[in-house]
């Protein structure tokens, strides 16, 4: 799945995720955890005396292979408040990634975890990995070492774990499965015990295999004003270099009916913005015999007025049956017109050894349509350079496709071998032709400049970022283009008209005019940064009470102390 970081400059690009909901409700998770908790089978302490890092502490366990009659009572533990420690949550990866982050931070901020920035500061980290690319992994690998090296407690998800599980550097470490992330909280909790956790398994409805863990659960949003919702997981394709098939399976998708509901409590939180996503967007619903345009139409219904729907990545086989619906969905006033459709490579011997399933013809129709149907449609792309049967002449008709298009956003990724896919026992092409023929692509795509011709234009943008220099704030027109605007007051989550005053190859700059006063959308106040969505002030409030017996030893200790100060001091 391809990693869109280039689509919006702005802090939610971040790596760390601040906000989180609770994703255990009062009549699910007390019988699941408790259900699951003898499954857990402690090894037994080391009788070593030597000092050990809290890291060093942690026994495995491995939950696919554990004695139904093992009991962690059984095993004396070192106490400890649940509930109290602090973690730092680390996300790589795609949008699919950072709503799985976001559901396991509510989770744990809801129990009573504290989700931090400062990885100093925290009790264990918690590290969501993407496995589409080597350097991806690298990074990943790099922070449990640094981890390990700092005595940090781990927890580890995503797909490098799932789609590597015999990975040496994460053996010993907690591990969740990107379809187990409403488990979190136990994982975490048998963690700080000093046990290691492994939940890999699937979730199924029906015998079929199911979108992952339910989406009504809380969470905490990296933006409150933004929403993510995975559609489905996995994906129906067989591409010949992709390693993220090996981790989200086959293709699960939610019915249209939790989506939409998922979708109304986020307006209702004051969300101003609904992101889609999944390793597939154009495949949704084929397991379950819906289309991807029945669900659309359904969620346009409950878009409030002013907020919009942003689509994420679809691959062309598909898209192309629905290209009717999809041109009239896209030109939707509370539909972005844009659409992210990989073509991966611009030669159709090149596509077929990665067994993309549909020809440069298909793409070129896909986006010929599309263009000449939706007003200003924004198409973005993906490329790969040097895949191992790539040709000089295969690389010419990819030169040529984008020259043809000018594609505004173009993301290109250098061929990265993975191990357990077809294409990793290819001969590679050497490594300096591979960077020549990323460079000379990606030169091409700064020759060209997409937004020239909307200088001077008056165009209405909704605000929802802080640019990374924190100068601007980020909007968005209704093609998706990211405009950069000035801070000022009362603008952030509303529409506002601009001019451009001038454009970059990445975005526009627009000043506000003076005459137009920003248009709220008709949704509430957002929440707070750092609040849990789908928990009520209530039950917040029920979380902090006292028990009845605490207040009352308190009340006597007290009593039993002013008694004695006062007998003394007659």
């Amino acid at each position: 799945m391809p990693v869109s970081h280039e689509l919006t400059r702005s802090t939610c690009d971040n790596d760390v995720l601040e906000d989180i909901e609770d994703i255990i409700s009062a009549n699910h998770s007390h019988e699941q955890r408790e259900g699951n908790r003898p499954l857990i089978i402690p090894r037994p302490r080391s009788k070593k005396t030597k000092t050990t890092t809290i890291a060093e502490k942690v026994k495995s366990i491995d939950l696919d292979y554990c004695d139904p009659e093992g009991s962690l009572a059984n095993e004396k533990r070192d106490s400890y408040v649940p509930g109290t420690q602090k973690i730092y949550v680390r996300t790589w990866g795609c949008s699919h990634n950072s709503s799985d982050s976001e559901y396991m931070a509510g989770q744990l901020a809801a129990y009573g975890y504290k989700i931090t920035e400062q990885k100093e500061e925290a009790d264990l980290w918690l590290l969501n990995s993407c496995t589409v690319k080597n350097p991806a992994e690298d990074h990943f690998r790099n922070a449990i070492k640094e981890a390990q090296s700092m005595g940090k407690l781990l927890v580890v998800a995503g797909c490098v774990p799932q789609g590597h599980q015999k990975a040496d550097y994460i053996q010993g470490l907690s591990v969740i499965g990107v379809q187990q992330i409403d488990r979190v909280v136990e994982v975490v909790e048998e963690t700080f015990k000093g046990n290691s956790v492994r939940l890999m398994g699937q979730k199924k409805s029906s015998g079929k295999k199911a979108g992952g863990a339910p989406l009504s659960l809380p969470k905490i949003r990296k933006n409150p004003l933004i929403e993510i919702i995975a559609i489905n997981t996995g994906c129906l394709n067989q591409c010949t270099y992709c390693k993220t098939k090996h981790a989200r399976g086959e293709l699960g998708s939610y019915r249209p009916e939790e989506i939409v509901e998922r979708a109304k409590q986020s307006f209702s939180e004051g969300v101003v913005e609904l992101w889609l996503t999944s390793e597939d967007l154009g495949a949704y619903g084929r397991d379950i015999g819906v289309t991807l345009p029945e669900l659309l139409w359904k969620l346009i219904e409950v878009v409030p007025q002013g907020a919009m729907i942003r689509l994420g990545m679809t691959n062309p086989p598909y898209i192309l049956e629905h290209l009717e619906e999809m041109s009239k969905i896209l030109s939707h006033p509370r539909v972005y017109s844009f659409l992210h459709v990989p073509v991966q490579s611009g030669s159709d011997s090149v596509l077929m050894d990665m067994r993309r399933e549909y020809c440069v013809a298909d793409f070129r129709h896909v986006v010929d349509y599309l263009r000449e149907r939706v007003p200003d449609v924004n198409i973005a792309t993906d490329l790969i350079c040097g895949f191992p049967t790539e040709t000089d002449q295969d690389f010419k008709e990819t030169m040529a496709l984008v020259e043809k298009y000018k594609f505004a956003s173009l993301f290109i990724n250098q061929f990265f071998p993975r191990p357990g896919t077809l294409a990793y026992k290819m001969q590679r092409i050497p490594a300096q032709e591979v960077k020549k023929r990323t460079k000379v692509v990606s030169e091409l795509f700064q020759s060209y400049h997409p937004y020239t011709h909307k200088l001077g234009l008056i165009q209405e943008v909704l605000v929802t970022e802080v640019s990374f220099d924190q100068q601007y704030f980020v909007a968005h027109n209704k093609s998706y283009d990211q405009v950069l605007v000035l801070k000022q007051d009362n603008i952030m989550g509303k529409i506002v008209k601009v001019e451009i005053f001038e454009t970059g190859k990445h975005f526009m700059k627009g000043k506000l005019l003076q005459d137009e006063t920003a248009e709220q959308p008709n949704v509430p106040h957002p929440l707070k940064k750092g609040q849990v969505s789908g928990v009520t002030l209530a039950s917040q409030e029920k979380k902090l009470q006292v028990p009845w017996f605490w207040l009352g030893s308190s009340l006597l200790g007290l009593a039993i102390l002013v008694r004695a100060y006062t007998r003394f001091n007659r």
